[in-house]
C-alpha cells in the first residue's frame, strides 16, 4: 500500500492508533529496573520511573494495587501495559511490583515492616491465644505442598476427630496472595467461624515465600476476627506474615503442635490425676475415719461418766428415799397414829407389822419453855 495515498491523521489518531498497535504488541510484559523518583500524589498515585545503565521509562500505577514498600534506588520487576499518552509521552501502567535480587527484598521486608509496627500491627497486646481443647479449625494452604500434609498428619495424630475446614490455595507465585486473602475472608464470613486459622506452607527460597510478606495478606490476617497460627518455611525463615499472626509456629508441623494438645499426653495427665484423686479420696477417708474413730471413743469416754454421775446420783435418791420412807420408820419399832386426838375418838395405830384400832381415853399436851425443856399439861 502507498502510504501516499493513505489520508492524514491527525496527532491524537495517530497516537491512538500507535497505542493500540502497541498494546496489540506487546498486551502485558514484564520489565525490570531500578527505581528512581519516586512519588505519592494526592494519596492515590503512584508514579516512578524504572531505569537502567541507558534508559528509562515512566510508570503509573494506582497506589491500592502497590503491595511493597518503594523506595529510589530498589530493583524491582514490575508487570505493565505500554502506553502512549495523548501528549505522545511513552509510559507504562503497572499492574503488579516485587522487589528482585536480595538487596531489594530485604530493603523492602524492612521498610514495610518499619511501617506496619508502627501502625500497631505487630503490637504484642493484639496477639490472642488459641484455645486449649480446640473443636473446630480452618487451614489455607496448597494440598499439594509437603508442608499442608505435615500439618494435617500431625492433627490426626495429635487430636483426631476435630472438623478441619480446608481452603485450598496456591503459597506461591502471582496471585496466591490475593487467593490467601479472599480464603481468609470467607472464613471470617462463615456463619460459624472456626475456632483458628491456620495458615502454612513449607520450605522454600526467599523469592517463593514473598508472597507472604505482601502488605495487603498482612493487613488481612492482623484483621482477621478468628485468631490466627502462621507456619512458613523452615526455623529461620521470618515473614511480616508471621508477625502478624496471633500465633508465630517455625513451621506447618510447630503449626499444629501449637493448636492442638496431644491426646496421648491428655490422656496420661488424667490418668495421674484420677489416680491422685484416688489417693486424695483414700487418704481423706482415713483421716475421717481416725476421726470418727477419736470422736467415738471420747464420745463413749464422756458418756461412761455421764453414767456413773447418774447411777451414783440415782444410789443417793434411792438412800434418800429409803431414809424418809415411812415403812423404814415403823421397823425401827415407831408408830404412826392416825385420827383426832381428842378424848373419845377412834384412832388407829400402824405399826410395823400391824394394825391397832384404839379409843382416845386421855390427851395430854406437852410445851416447850424457853430453855427448850419440855413439859406435860
Amino acid at each position: 500500500m502507498d502510504a501516499t495515498n493513505l489520508p492524514p491523521l491527525s496527532v491524537s489518531d495517530f497516537l491512538a492508533c500507535a497505542s493500540q498497535v502497541l498494546e496489540g504488541a506487546f498486551p502485558v510484559l514484564t520489565v525490570e529496573g531500578e527505581v528512581a523518583s519516586m512519588a505519592v500524589r494526592q494519596g492515590k498515585f503512584v508514579f516512578f520511573d524504572l531505569k537502567d545503565e541507558t534508559g528509562s521509562v515512566s510508570c503509573f500505577m494506582m497506589v491500592w494495587q502497590l503491595r511493597v514498600a518503594l523506595e529510589d534506588g530498589m530493583q524491582i520487576a514490575v508487570q505493565a501495559v505500554p502506553k502512549l499518552t495523548a501528549r505522545g509521552k511513552f509510559s507504562l501502567t503497572v499492574q503488579q511490583v516485587r522487589p528482585v535480587g536480595q538487596g531489594s527484598i530485604k530493603k523492602n521486608f524492612e521498610l514495610l515492616r518499619q511501617r506496619l509496627n508502627a501502625e500497631g500491627l505487630f503490637a504484642p497486646e493484639r496477639k490472642r491465644p488459641v484455645p486449649e481443647w480446640p473443636e473446630h479449625i480452618a487451614v489455607v494452604s496448597s494440598p499439594q505442598a509437603a508442608g499442608y500434609a505435615d500439618f494435617m498428619t500431625i492433627i490426626s495424630q495429635r487430636w483426631g476427630g476435630m472438623q478441619v475446614d480446608v481452603y485450598a490455595v496456591p503459597v506461591q507465585g502471582a496471585g496466591a496472595a490475593d487467593r490467601i486473602i479472599r480464603a481468609i475472608e470467607r472464613c471470617n464470613r462463615r456463619a460459624t467461624v472456626p475456632q483458628v486459622l491456620a495458615i502454612v506452607r513449607g520450605g522454600g527460597s526467599a523469592d517463593d515465600l514473598q508472597v507472604f510478606n505482601d502488605e495487603a495478606l498482612v493487613r488481612a490476617i492482623a484483621a482477621s476476627r478468628v485468631p490466627t497460627v502462621v507456619g512458613v518455611g523452615h526455623d529461620t525463615d521470618e515473614t511480616l506474615a508471621d508477625l502478624a499472626a496471633d500465633v508465630r509456629a517455625v513451621t506447618p508441623t510447630n503449626a499444629a503442635q501449637l493448636i492442638t494438645p496431644d491426646a496421648t499426653a491428655v490422656q496420661a495427665r488424667l490418668a495421674e490425676q484420677l489416680q491422685a484423686m484416688k489417693r486424695t479420696i483414700i487418704a481423706t477417708a482415713d483421716d475421717e475415719q481416725i476421726a470418727v474413730q477419736h470422736q467415738l471413743a471420747e464420745a463413749r469416754v464422756k458418756l461412761a461418766r455421764r453414767q456413773q454421775v447418774l447411777e451414783q446420783q440415782c444410789a443417793a435418791l434411792q438412800a434418800r428415799l429409803r431414809l424418809y420412807n415411812p415403812a423404814a420408820t415403823l421397823a425401827r419399832g415407831y408408830a404412826l397414829v392416825r385420827g383426832q386426838a381428842t378424848v373419845g375418838q377412834t384412832i388407829t395405830i400402824e405399826r410395823y407389822s400391824d394394825m391397832i384400832t384404839a379409843e382416845v381415853t386421855h390427851v395430854e399436851r406437852k410445851t416447850t419453855n424457853e430453855t427448850g425443856e419440855i413439859r406435860h399439861t
